[in-house]
């Protein structure tokens, strides 16, 4: 039977993990640009009076 090769398992692990954070980092990169963004648009429901 063969051993397990741990070596592999480790890289593949740091592998995972680093692709994981930068998936976060660059989430967190596009949050932060959204929000400048954002104040510009005006909510549909904002410019048009509510029927009584």
């Amino acid at each position: 039977m063969a051993k397990p090769n741990y070596a592999f398992q480790k890289r593949q692990r740091d592998l995972a993990k680093k692709q994981r954070k930068e998936a976060k980092l660059q989430k967190k990169a596009e949050a932060a640009a959204a929000p400048q963004a954002a104040p510009a648009e005006q909510p549909a429901s904002a410019d048009k009076p509510v029927p009584q």
